[in-house]
């Protein structure tokens, strides 16, 4: 029932090494890499998502040759206190290629479709190994009783979804949106599901095509409470655009939406 992940990030900024190890820009996004979420301030999850806390490591020491030896960890309690989950912190180890003393990490709680509704909260455990320094944060985020929705949205460059992309791109590129979609009815006759689908990409408020992409889900093994579907986008010219994807449960008369910015923007000369 309960699963999370805690992993990290290698990127570096800042052309100064700070005297304490602070934990900076703390947001909850759509994905590693993500846009922030819409409902930053007090996160809800239908059961079945994925939370996900970014953030940047401000202070850690760096030698000269760029290496930063740091761990993250995570711990997920309920609102009573109760830990339901634990990962200590794991020992990482990244080159600083661009120097400063900045390391962006992110850890992320992985809900099930039989996760509990209610109040939790996730704490992230920093520590620099190299100055023996500690700094963690606390935030609170809501289970929602289940409900059809679509959730584990993230972009990435390949179908799987293993390789993370931002919604900051450039001309030639390739998006892959992935998502899940979860809380769904099924035909008491057959079984299956019936799961329509709709994405529309508008730029200044109207749609840059006259028709929508489009896909359905018409059948799926009996025990799953969750379905895996994606959409591809070919971003052939600069700008900035909403990407907007809905669901429609056909057997239940159900929709579930979501909605995302994605900037293309030109190569530098």
């Amino acid at each position: 029932m309960w699963t999370a992940l805690a992993m990290t990030a290698a990127l570096s900024f800042a052309p100064q090494q700070a005297a304490n190890l602070e934990l900076t820009n703390v947001r909850p996004t759509m994905g590693l890499f993500g846009a922030p979420r819409n409902d930053e301030k007090a996160p809800k999850l239908v059961p079945g998502d994925i939370l996900f806390y970014c953030f940047d490591i401000e202070g850690v020491k760096v030698g000269e040759d760029g290496k930063v030896k740091y761990s993250v960890g995570m711990e997920w309690k309920s609102k009573a206190g109760k830990l339901l989950f634990k990962e200590e912190p794991q020992p990482l180890e990244i080159i600083n290629s661009l120097g400063g003393a900045r390391v962006p990490g992110f850890i992320a709680a992985t809900t099930t479709p039989d996760t509990p509704p209610g109040e939790y909260t996730l704490t992230a455990l920093v520590k620099d190994r190299a100055s023996n320094k500690e700094a963690s944060f606390t935030k609170t985020f809501e289970v929602v009783p289940s409900a059809f929705a679509l959730v584990r949205l993230m972009l990435s460059i390949d179908e799987a979804g293993a390789l993370p992309a931002p919604p900051l791109c450039v001309p030639g590129q390739r998006l892959v949106v992935n998502f899940h979609v979860t809380g769904f009815d099924r035909d008491k006759t057959t079984k299956q599901p019936n799961i329509t689908f709709k994405l529309r990409i508008k730029e200044k408020d109207k749609p840059v095509l006259g028709k929508d992409a489009g896909g359905d889900i018409k059948s799926a093994p009996e025990n799953y409470k969750m379905i895996q579907a994606n959409f591809q986008l070919q971003l052939n010219r600069p700008g900035r655009f909403t990407v907007e994807l809905e669901s429609t449960d056909e057997i239940a008369k159900k929709t579930a939406s979501h909605s995302f910015e994605v900037v293309v923007q030109e190569l530098l000369k």
